[in-house]
């Protein structure tokens, strides 16, 4: 298997950012001068998991992405396409079938479209969509998720917050994956001493699982801004108050970043008053997860970012965040930008090929600065398309790599 990213807290490469391509040609207009695909030295095996919604039409842009990107940086991709999600149950019964995971095991790198749906939404939890993906994340043991939130200037408009709130911030957050109330036991369901039915989940945090996130995280943070902020409920939580004791001790270890702390509910307060006070956010699974999406919508739509997932060991697992748009699915109207920008994190966190992924991030910003836009993040005075022709824009900036004057 070809060397993925271990997260043994030396190897973590400086976090996802877009920036601006270099002009490479002379003259400021575009320029088709496309690069020949280079013969191929590496070779890498991926596992697609198109799943539901608009997640086939997502994957199958991005696979055509990732390939040319992939041939003109000398490297060859096998890919394998396997069922996951509500496309999973209608198929096989489960929403992750053990042949899926096993391929994702033995693949050098996973891309995920997106899973769910109306049509399981009424499934015993066992038969959901989305217990899938809590499955496969177990399995591969992807500890770390990578969530970058950055406001670029062509779509700082398209963010719902003041021009002068959103200008700028460029965060990241890292959430804590495999632990916490979505795993924690005891679980379930039962009578309480009244009579009621009752619903019970655990948040529960072992010390190692604290430690090694929080590494990862001022790792990360070392390599932005030097700032770090570990957000928790410590005034109410005894999970959170080990997290916070634990996060603390190991800020001795990084003298370099500044280590702050916030509850939670101040900070989705401030994320929204001033985000660009954030750097790097580290926090549980949980209130990961909510405040990823709410960052999210800081950028304009949540159509524009990627994610990554990774381990101590394997292959690593990447997504955009937004789900399955199921209102949406078939109409070539959803956005593929975060699934591009999830590949390009593929490539620079998964796989090591930071040229082939920054091809990708510069095509993407080539695209939007070409005025193109999906619905998500239209506005008035660019070009409206639909998911397939932004895959096409992108490819012709991926392939022709030359910027008119930024």
């Amino acid at each position: 298997m070809a060397a993925s990213i271990q997260l043994n807290v030396r190897s973590i490469k400086a976090p996802f950012n877009l920036t601006p391509v270099p002009k490479q040609c002379p003259k400021p207009s575009r320029i088709s001068c496309a690069a020949a695909a280079a013969t191929p030295t590496k070779r890498y095996s991926i596992t697609l998991l198109p799943g539901d919604g608009i997640g086939p039409e997502i994957i199958f842009v991005t696979k055509n992405v990732l390939k040319l990107a992939g041939s003109l940086e000398g490297i060859e991709f096998s890919f394998q396409e396997m069922p996951m999600g509500g496309a999973a149950l209608d198929l096989t019964g489960v929403p992750l079938p053990e042949e899926t995971l096993s391929a994702a095991k033995k693949a050098d790198a996973i891309l995920l479209g997106a899973i769910g749906g109306y049509k399981w939404d009424k499934n015993e939890k066992h038969l959901k969509p989305e217990t899938g993906l809590l499955q496969l994340r177990e399995g591969l043991k992807v500890f770390a998720n990578l969530r970058p939130a950055t406001v670029l200037p062509q779509l700082v408009d398209s963010s719902t917050l003041k021009k002068d709130v959103a200008e700028g911030v460029d965060l990241m957050v890292v959430r804590e994956l495999t632990g916490g109330i979505y795993f924690g036991k005891p679980r379930g369901f039962g009578i309480n001493e009244k009579g009621e039915d009752i619903g019970f989940n655990t948040e529960v945090y072992a010390t190692h699982e604290i430690d090694r996130i929080a590494r990862v995280a001022f790792e990360i943070a070392r390599k932005r801004r030097g700032q770090l902020c570990s957000v928790d409920k410590a005034n109410v939580l005894e999970a959170s108050m080990l997290w916070r004791k634990r996060v603390t001790a190991i800020a001795s270890e990084y003298p370099d970043v500044e280590l702050s702390h916030m509850y939670v509910d101040n900070a989705a307060m401030q994320l929204v008053r001033y985000p660009k006070q954030f750097d790097t956010i580290v926090t549980n699974n949980i209130f990961g997860d909510i405040l990823s999406d709410e960052a999210s919508m800081i950028t304009g739509s949540i159509g524009m970012l990627p994610s990554a997932s990774l381990g101590e060991s394997g292959p690593g697992l990447f997504e955009p965040i937004h789900g399955s748009a199921p209102d949406i699915a078939g109409q070539d109207k959803a956005n593929p930008l975060a699934t591009i920008l999830s590949a390009a994190m593929l490539l620079k966190y998964g796989l090591g090929e930071e040229n082939a992924a920054k091809r990708i991030e510069n095509a993407v910003l080539d695209t939007l600065n070409r005025g193109f836009r999906t619905g998500d993040i239209y506005s008035a005075g660019n070009k409206l398309v639909g998911c397939k022709e932004m895959g096409e824009e992108v490819l012709k900036s991926v392939d022709s790599p030359v910027l008119a004057a930024i």
